[in-house]
């Protein structure tokens, strides 16, 4: 394995997991935001609300009672996930020679 080779995974796997940890966040946050926003709307706030609540409850299971931590755990699990996709796929799609030698 060469030096650009390896530079060239690992700039792939930082990407691929910071997308991963961001992209559940920015979900549960904008599912929020705009079931917050229901609330603005006449006759859609009880709605707005409960299904906000339960969100939140959602996630404070997943975050010992605060649905932050929660919101992190699920973020990093997804990074994880994000991260062995990548990895599998590098792994796939890389050539590699076994018969040569890795010093020149």
């Amino acid at each position: 394995m060469t030096f650009s080779l390896t530079i060239s995974y690992l700039r792939s796997l930082l990407l691929a997991s910071l997308l991963s940890f961001l992209a559940p966040i920015a979900l549960v946050g904008g599912t929020i935001a705009l079931l917050l926003l229901l609330g603005f709307i006449p006759g859609l706030m009880p709605f707005g609300q409960a299904c906000a609540t339960q969100i939140l409850a959602f996630l404070e299971t997943f975050g010992n009672g605060n649905p932050w931590e929660g919101t992190l755990v699920i973020g990093c699990a997804c990074a994880v996930v994000g991260a062995l996709f990548d990895t599998y796929i590098f792994t796939i799609t890389t050539p590699i020679d076994f018969n040569k030698p890795l010093s020149k």
